[in-house]
């Protein structure tokens, strides 16, 4: 197993092709996507044939940033995954933060403790000048892990999304922390 990052109750490893029954399940599961797809799954083909090369290809290239499959310490239950990368129209220093976890782990600090861990690898070890994640307005769930993990909102805008989702009509939220935010937070709590 080539472990990224370890937490106390999470390993992030990376991806690999025998994950692909585990993310299936995951994007299948309606409420999951509720706020990707308005709960449509991903299919199966989809999933073999583009995205989880896409991911994979973050460690052929030897890239810092990627994707991640998040398991439990104990025992080694897939619990879903998380993504640090900056997309294509962000500086190589602004990465993105994103999470997608089975139901049976939301609410129980998973998502905030690896977000946690991520934003601060970004910036001890990846250089990271900010990181920052965006969701939904009406997605308070995922919002409450980006606050937890020591975010911000900076600023409300409207994606386009490809398909109607309920709530898509509120907007969305941007959050965020820059190196001198999580450095002075870092202070604080010593």
């Amino acid at each position: 197993m080539d472990v990224y990052l370890e937490t106390p109750r999470l390993i992030l490893r990376r991806f690999t092709p025998d994950d692909l029954d585990a993310v299936e399940a995951l994007d299948g599961d309606p409420a999951v996507m509720r706020y990707i797809t308005g709960g449509k799954p991903t299919t199966r083909e989809e999933l073999r044939d583009d995205y989880l090369p896409a991911w994979l290809a973050y460690y052929e290239r030897g890239d810092a940033w990627g994707f991640w499959v998040a398991v439990e310490r104990d025992g080694g239950r897939f619990l879903g995954w998380f993504h640090l990368r900056p997309n294509e129209s962000d500086p190589p220093d602004e990465p993105e933060l994103g999470y997608r976890l089975i139901r049976d782990a939301w609410g129980l600090g998973y998502g905030t403790e690896g977000s946690r861990a991520l934003v601060d690898k970004a910036f001890v070890e990846l250089g990271a000048r900010r990181v920052y994640a965006t969701t939904m307005v009406v997605n308070t769930g995922s919002r409450r892990v980006m606050e937890k993990a020591g975010m911000r909102v900076v600023r409300l805008f409207r994606a386009e999304w490809p398909v109607r989702i309920d709530g898509d009509e509120e907007g969305d939220v941007e959050y965020a922390i820059t190196r001198e935010e999580w450095t002075a937070r870092d202070r604080a709590a010593s």
